[in-house]
Parts: structure tokens; sequence; C-alpha cells
């Protein structure tokens, strides 16, 4: 039986900031073209973990290996996609200049685009629908369109791995069922995808594979393995469980103590 390769392994990794460590010990791999859900409370390490796989924040022990090869031996084949607030949008680019972005991988930061790099940047924003927003200042846009730019930026630079930090958060409907169909389109040219979200239900119906965190690993595999009560209980609490027509759900609306006063 052929065996398929690991695009991405992490090894025992501590990340933190400064002192304080956010994520100990942490140890998973990746199948190739896998979609991943990465769920867990706020504050959990989710952004953490998407930081340090893209080499913002060093680690303070253990290795990630894309390939086989470690961090930064491969030159741009990761795209991440930030938090919306972590983003200055009173910076002064246009649409088309922060999707051209992503080329510069490719291309070098000082050498003009090429007639493909101009083409790839063309695709990208006419598959996420932005392409008569492509001159328009992105500051100047909605927070959904501002999405679609940066997932445009990441799929330009035509990456083997995109990770995207909460992408379906304060965005309309349109922009998550385009974030879908981009997810799908990735799926088929096995690209792997990890993405953060807090809900559970698209978690559990629309990604192969699970990545429950809570400063640790809590359960790492399909949603019917990930989302048992015993696992929720260890990452969430028990006083955040609720269970509705049978389906598990975690409401982080307050926390445990407001609820029983409440």
């Amino acid at each position: 039986m052929s065996h398929t390769p690991h695009r991405l392994e992490v090894q025992n990794i501590r990340v933190g900031y400064g002192e304080k460590i956010i994520l100990d010990d942490l140890s998973f791999q990746i199948p190739h073209g896998a979609r991943v859900a990465v769920v867990g409370p706020n504050g959990a390490g989710k952004s953490t973990l998407f930081k340090a796989l893209v080499g913002l924040l060093p680690l303070k022990n253990g290795q990630i290996l894309i390939h086989g090869e470690a961090l930064g031996s491969h030159r741009d084949c990761v795209a991440y996609v930030p938090q919306r607030e972590e983003v200055d949008w009173r910076f002064p680019v246009t649409v088309r200049d922060v999707v051209t972005m992503g080329r510069f991988g490719q291309m070098g930061w000082l050498k003009s685009p090429s007639a493909h790099d101009k083409q790839m940047v063309t695709n990208s924003l006419a598959q996420m629908g932005i392409a008569n927003l492509a001159e328009n200042p992105i500051g100047q846009l909605s927070g959904g369109q501002q999405q679609r730019a940066f997932l445009a930026r990441a799929l330009a630079q035509e990456p083997h791995i995109l990770l995207m930090d909460e992408p379906f958060t304060g965005v309309d409907i349109t922009t998550q069922e385009a974030t879908l169909r981009l997810l799908d389109h990735l799926q088929e040219q096995e690209v792997t995808a990890m993405v953060s979200t807090h809900d559970l239900n698209l978690a559990g119906s629309r990604f192969d594979l699970v990545l429950l965190l809570n400063h640790r690993l809590i359960a790492f595999g399909t949603p019917q393995e990930v989302f048992i009560r015993e696992n929720l209980a260890q990452a969430f609490g028990n006083s955040l469980l609720v269970m509705e027509n049978g389906v598990m759900l975690v409401d982080e609306c307050c926390p445990p103590e407001e609820k029983f006063n409440g």
C-alpha cells in the first residue's frame, strides 16, 4: 500500500511570548491535501500556532517540517491569511497591490511583475469576485471585501499550504460562501488548508479533520472522533457544553460563573 507523504509535521513544539508559554508539547501531522479545522476556546493558541507555522514566532522547543524539511527551507509555499483586526487597513495600497504581494516570493521584492505574475493576480481577483475593485484603496472596502482581497493574495501565491485565521468571523454570507468555494477549489488542487473557526457545526460538516486545542493538543482526527463530550469538556469546560437536538454545541458568550449565577 502506498504511503502519502505528510506535507506538514509539527514535533513537540513549545511557543510563547517572552516567558509566557501559549502552546506546549504540541505534535501532529497533516496529510497531503487535507482540510483541517482548528478549534478551541478564545486564547487557546490557535493564532499562535499559525504564526509559528509561518515563522512569525520562534519556537522555544521542537521543530516544524514541511515536505520533510525544516520551516524556512521552502520559498513561499505557506500562505497565511490573518484575522482582520491584525491588519493595518490604513496602509495606502490598492486591492491589486495587496494581491500582487502574493507573488513577491516568486518574483522577488525588487523585480517588476512578469506577464505570468500579472495574469495570476488577475485570475485571483476574478476568482474571489473582486476584479471590479482592483484599483480601489484596500482601506475603503467593506470587511467582507477586504477578506476576499487577502484570500485572493493567498491564491495568487500558489501555496502548498494555506492557513486562515478566523476567516468566517464578522463577514457577510457572500464572503463565507466565497471562502468555502476557495477551499473546495484548493482541495481539488491538493493544497493543504488549516482554518481556525469557532463554528463547530461548520468544522464538523465541511472539514476532513479537526485539531482541538487548549494550550495543548486535546484531540486530532475526524470530526466524529474529536467532537465527543470528553474532548469538548477538556477544551471548553463542562459548564460551557450544551446539547441541542442531539448535537454538541459550545456557548462562549459568558464565563461559567455567569451562567451559574444568571
